[in-house]
């Protein structure tokens, strides 16, 4: 049988028939190879240049070549993170005729490092957290799509940190299943699997000496499986929203919030008995909130006012009708930012009296609006509304945070347009 790429993309055989198929994997000359950091695996792996690109290849048999491929190819179509795939190869043969093992070819996912790489190197524990929330995060949303892993492990999971955010990617897709809905059953002992994988890695880090004192193995497996269950809990409980409980969508984020996890994209399905809200977690890193709203609306603030004032901007975003994350033909996140702004933010700033503000900025005064909107609608049972809101923030709230603050000159927000 003649060598034979079926890849993805018509332009990549052209530039993959260059690296030598005609030789075993495990021998291939340095010049083709790339050295970077790989997991353990129980196939042969190398990273090639296949001309401006790195890419990930593997021998297996075609059969396993192309499930995993089918698999990628799903996941990548459902937006799960992981890997892309990029051809399967077959037909090898050596140079004396004799048969090679197939190939599968993946691409190498840039600025990322193996899990078990990066638990080989000195790490805060703040650090070490935020991998395992990322890691939280994708078991939690391959679960929801309905994908069996069966394999995972520190040497399976790529780490990648993307403008502040973190995030873990799946390498390998060989033993995984793809079905309409997994039972908890299959869930529990994908996450058991999971647990006995990464402290059993671990634990082998430890005895080469290249694991950081500070890493247990056996709490660290333990604490993946609670902060998975948390979260599975946060994210899949049911709750339909009546019309005028807006305070029950931001006690959901809060309570992610205090799971240590941020909302990356909400969606609202409106019926008449009520919304219902699907929530999309992400792990991110300090300063993300101030860098985010800076990029979508211009206004500086601190970390916490910014997270807050973030969730607001997304939950009101969640409510237009024009809002369709991934839909090319909805308005752009940047365009809702600016119509939040004008026609939420400002006027509710502006509804604070100058000589009450003393020295408050703009963001602490509609962060502690929207805290105040908070309570009061808890206390209701309903959401009180922006306007009432303003208007007890103004009798009951104001005087006695500005009583010590001097008066100051006019806020540039009052002045922009």
């Amino acid at each position: 049988m003649a060598l034979q790429i079926s890849a993805t993309n018509p332009e990549q055989p052209a530039v993959l028939l260059d690296l030598p198929w005609n030789t075993p994997l495990d021998q291939w000359p340095e010049e083709c190879l790339v050295a970077l950091p790989r997991g353990i695996s129980r196939h042969v792996v190398r990273f090639a240049s296949a001309g401006p690109e790195v890419v990930a290849v593997k021998e297996i048999s075609e059969r396993g070549a192309v499930r995993e491929f089918g698999l990628l190819r799903d996941l990548h179509r459902l937006g799960i993170p992981a890997v892309d795939p990029v051809a399967v190869v077959t037909g090898r043969r050596s140079a004396d005729g004799e048969e090679l093992e197939p190939a599968l070819i993946t691409r190498h996912l840039k600025g990322s490092l193996p899990y078990r790489a990066m638990f080989e190197s000195t790490m805060r524990p703040s650090t070490v957290k935020r991998l395992m929330d990322a890691l939280a995060v994708l078991l939690v949303r391959l679960h929801l799509a309905g994908f069996a892993w069966g394999d995972c492990s520190l040497s399976n999971v790529l780490f990648r940190r993307d403008a502040g955010a973190y995030a873990a990617y799946l390498v390998d897709a060989e033993t995984g299943q793809l079905q309409q809905n997994l039972s908890i059953g299959q869930r529990d002992y994908d996450i058991e699997l999971a647990r006995v994988n990464i402290a059993g890695e671990l634990m082998d880090l430890e005895a080469s000496g290249a694991l950081h004192p500070s890493v247990d193995p056996v709490p660290f497996g333990a604490a993946i499986v609670r902060r998975y269950a948390d979260l599975w809990h946060e994210v899949t409980r049911e709750s339909v929203y009546p019309v005028g409980k807006r305070h029950y969508i931001d006690r959901r984020i809060r309570r992610l919030n205090d799971l240590g996890f941020d909302v990356a994209e909400m969606q609202i399905q409106r019926s008449p008995q009520g919304d219902t809200v699907t929530f999309l977690p992400k792990v991110v890193d300090a300063g993300h909130h101030q860098r985010q709203l800076l990029r979508l609306t211009g206004l500086d603030a601190e970390e916490n006012q910014a997270r807050r004032l973030l969730n607001d901007l997304e939950s009101w975003m969640a409510g237009e009708d024009d809002y369709a994350p991934g839909d090319p033909l909805g308005a752009r996140p940047e365009v809702l930012a600016h119509r939040w702004v004008r026609d939420v933010f400002r006027p509710t700033v502006r509804a604070v009296p100058l000589e009450l503000r003393g020295e408050m900025d703009t963001a602490q005064i509609y962060h502690e609006v929207l805290e105040h909107r908070w309570y009061l609608s808890e206390a209701a049972g309903s959401d009180v509304g922006l306007d009432a809101t303003i208007a007890d923030y103004l009798v009951n709230v104001l005087p006695h945070t500005a009583a010590s603050m001097e008066p100051r000159g006019t806020d540039p927000a009052d002045l922009s347009p």
